[in-house]
């Protein structure tokens, strides 16, 4: 992906424009391009959610063509392509069950009308609150209803009013399939499945197998049924679309308890409201956008208060198609708006044709959809955060009593788990072999973990010499009122009492008993055991002098002990690095921390935005930064230079303000940033790129070139370039992103920047090795930054 700035602004307030990007012609190919593609995903599928819902056919043709034109030009977010939603299935059927159709358009427009009335209330980022664990959960109950349901279909049956119902009825289903059916079924899940793998056949196929695969996967899998029912005359069932009739298009009030109604629009508002939402969201961080989620909410609640009056099913915006749309090149909005065009085409001239399509094909699709809802790394994501229960309760709450039931359990397990953890403290006390007792405390000391914390304290013999070491959580007042008095009479009693806090394994021994915190945890980041040291946050900030002789005077204490056999050893022999590590002098960038390396391992150049002035460049600040690296390479003999960005660049920013080039005389800061002018350059023709996920903004992938750039100029130093030529020296690419503690290596073959893997190892040590440092001549062999 290519961004241009030199003929638009770094940032724009407004959705409606591409970022720096192509000409208006140029966008107007990739928005017509992505619209056709979009187009063929879109028509397979909406018919698909209407065979799941039960719903007209048609309606799902009218909901894709509302969503995509309404939706495109009201909405917040350009590239988000809107329709008839997967996770609204199991709702719309049961509605369509419960009240008919028409009514079920009824509701339908009263969920728009809400979502139009919440969007002028500028709520949209409160739906953003919601779990994860919740959602996802939600969108695999809800995966696993459709599947189970169609799976009925494709078998050759017709599916129960439940999920329940379903199971109960699949193993006489299974005894007795429809041949025909099961046959256009299975054929159209293995073309789904098996297309996007066509481009890796060997040789010429593999050629021909990547053309044939730039075809939608859905379209092609409903294309190749179709032809084999067609070519074999299975007898199977095929889409019927009946012909809009303008009595069939006005809702219908529903019928029932007014109670139940106002459930059902809320559940159809708070789920197509999510959905699109966190749709939004993802397709903002893959277009590299920021978009207006009110505006969002307002244009979905526009296309289902449109779609309900036309017959269609209620709209959300999906992840599927607006992936397509982004991956396909589209630049506006007006690739979706396009999209909707061509559908509502589709559906007024292609009737006969559809009319073609097995319904066990479609229920094939729809199936398969369902199934990949259930997402395994999801699973694991929400394991890793510990909140499993939550996702496990929704998605069989979702599956046995329907989606709102399951929203609803979901959530008040999450407040439960919420609760427990807040609540659950772990006190343990262990005596040393000369009589010592140390106690530990895990997890936040709260009023609840008081009676358990009082007993282990008083079982402590009163001539023992105590260390209470807490972890760092949280320490509410009545845990600190229980331990400040046990401590005041034991130290009234003559015992000795030292208090430690623990966190990322630092710990703090006063040898007098005196209450410390050990070295300063720096602004806004007091520790649990603040209310005993006696000052706060505010007096921290105004004596940074005193926090660095506190940091001084606790490394002299514990790590100058420990490493000064080691310094010794570089004061008698000197310093022999083998990497330089050119890096910002940004203070966040602590390049001992994440290259894992100690005393004499590095030698070490910051400067502001890791700049490596080419050489006679007018203008240049300075010789530093070229004397520097001369030393390394010939005197020093360095075996590699790593050039680190980082995320958040202060002088990136300032470059793509272009402070560098305003008038006026200029300042050491302005001359020293003209050293970035490749850099903004190599911007415009080349940007850099992650290989594993698309750039946060303007300003990454800035971060990302720049270090392309110096390294392309550190080749311009005739030391370097003689010894990397030789083979002596090997020049290596690495960014680091703040907010992930990722570390990222360039791939100068393939031009982009790769995770980097941490491996843990345990001998007599623990530390984490980095490994895969790819060097600029693009040679499988690299250093590694470790201990």
């Amino acid at each position: 992906m290519t961004l241009d700035i030199s003929s638009a602004p770094i940032a724009s307030d407004t959705t409606d424009h591409a970022p720096p990007g192509p000409g208006a012609r140029a966008r107007w190919a990739h928005d017509l391009s992505a619209s056709l593609v979009v187009f063929l995903i879109a028509v397979p599928f909406s018919l698909g959610i209407a065979l799941a819902t039960g719903a007209p056919l048609t309606a799902g043709l009218a909901a894709a063509a509302v969503g995509g034109i309404v939706v495109g030009l009201f909405g917040g977010t350009p590239l988000m392509v809107s329709g008839p939603s997967a996770a609204l299935t199991v709702i719309t059927a049961g509605l369509i069950a419960q009240y008919g159709w028409r009514a079920t358009c009824a509701v339908t427009v009263a969920a728009g009308v809400l979502q139009l009335l919440l969007g002028a209330r500028r709520v949209a980022r409160t739906a953003l609150a919601v779990s994860p664990a919740i959602v996802h959960g939600m969108l695999a109950g809800v995966g696993l209803t459709i599947a189970i349901a169609q799976l009925h279909v494709v078998l050759g049956g017709s599916p129960q009013s439940s999920a329940l119902a379903n199971l109960l009825a699949l193993p006489g289903q299974l005894a007795g399939p429809h041949p025909p059916a099961l046959l256009a079924g299975s054929v159209t899940v293995a073309v789904l499945l098996g297309w996007p793998r066509l481009g890796r056949l060997p040789c010429r196929a593999g050629e021909f197998g990547a053309r044939l695969a730039k075809i939608p996967g859905p379209l092609a899998a409903v294309a190749v049924a179709t032809t084999l029912a067609l070519v074999l005359d299975l007898r199977v069932a095929h889409i019927e679309l009946p012909a809009w009739q303008p009595q069939s298009l006005v809702p219908a009030l529903p019928h029932g308890s007014l109670a139940g109604v106002l459930a059902a629009v809320l559940t159809v508002t708070a789920v197509a409201s999510v959905e699109s939402l966190l749709s939004a969201v993802a397709v903002d961080r893959m277009s590299q956008r920021t978009g207006d989620l009110d505006r969002e909410l307002r244009g979905q609640g526009l296309s289902n208060l449109v779609s309900g009056l036309v017959g269609g099913l209620p709209i959300a915006g999906g992840a599927v198609r607006s992936t397509a749309n982004v991956r396909a090149g589209g630049q506006t909005r007006w690739a979706s708006v396009l999209h909707g065009v061509w559908v509502l085409a589709a559906a007024l001239a292609l009737t006969g044709g559809l009319r073609r399509i097995p319904l066990a094909a479609l229920a094939a699709l729809v199936l398969v959809v369902g199934l990949q809802m259930v997402s395994f790394a999801h699973i694991r994501n929400v394991h890793r955060h510990r909140e499993f229960p939550v996702y496990l309760i929704t998605l069989l709450t979702v599956v046995t009593f329907g989606v709102l039931w399951g929203v609803g359990l979901g959530a008040a397990t999450a407040v439960l788990l919420a609760l427990y953890r807040l609540t659950r403290a772990h006190v343990d006390v262990e005596t040393g072999p000369d009589g010592s007792v140390t106690v530990q405390t895990h997890g936040p000391l709260t009023f609840t973990a008081v009676p358990r914390l009082s007993r282990a304290l008083a079982g402590i013999p009163a001539a023992a010499e105590v260390t209470v070491v807490h972890d760092g959580s949280f320490l509410d007042h009545a845990a600190y009122e229980t331990l400040h008095d046990w401590r005041t009479g034991r130290q009234a009693a003559g015992g000795r009492v030292t208090m430690v806090t623990r966190r990322q394994g630092d710990e703090v021994l006063d040898p007098d008993g005196t209450v410390r915190t050990g070295s300063s945890p720096g602004p806004h980041r007091c520790r649990a055991w603040t209310p005993w040291v006696g000052h706060h946050c505010i007096e921290q900030q105004e004596d940074p002098h005193g926090r660095l002789l506190d940091g001084v005077r606790v490394f002299q204490q514990h790590t100058a002990p420990l490493i000064r056999p080691e310094l010794a050893r570089l004061a008698r022999e000197g310093q022999t690095p083998s990497q330089l590590f050119l890096t910002c002098a940004d203070s966040r960038m602590v390049t001992s921390m994440i290259t894992n390396s100690g005393p004499g391992d590095l030698f070490t150049v910051r400067n502001v935005g890791n700049l490596v002035p080419a050489p006679f460049e007018p203008g240049a600040a300075d010789d530093s930064v070229a004397a520097a690296v001369q030393y390394a390479v010939e005197a020093l003999e360095v075996r590699s230079i790593t050039v680190c960005g980082h995320s958040g660049c202060g002088a990136m920013k300032a470059l793509l303000d272009g402070v560098h080039e305003r008038p006026g005389p200029p300042t050491p800061l302005t001359r020293w940033l003209r050293n970035g002018r490749g850099s903004l350059d190599r911007l415009r023709r080349a940007p850099a790129e992650f290989a594993d996920r698309p750039v946060v903004d303007l300003a990454e992938q800035l971060c990302l070139t720049n270090v392309v750039q110096q390294l392309d100029q550190l080749m311009a130093n005739p030391a370097v370039e003689r010894r990397v030529e030789g083979g002596a020296l090997r020049l290596v690419g690495m960014y680091f992103d703040f907010a992930t503690a990722q570390a990222y290596v360039l791939d100068r073959a393939a031009g982009t920047f790769s995770p980097v893997e941490a491996r843990l190892t345990t001998d007599s040590a623990e530390r984490v090795r980095i490994d895969g440092l790819v060097p600029v001549d693009g040679s499988d062999e690299g250093p590694q930054l470790a201990a």
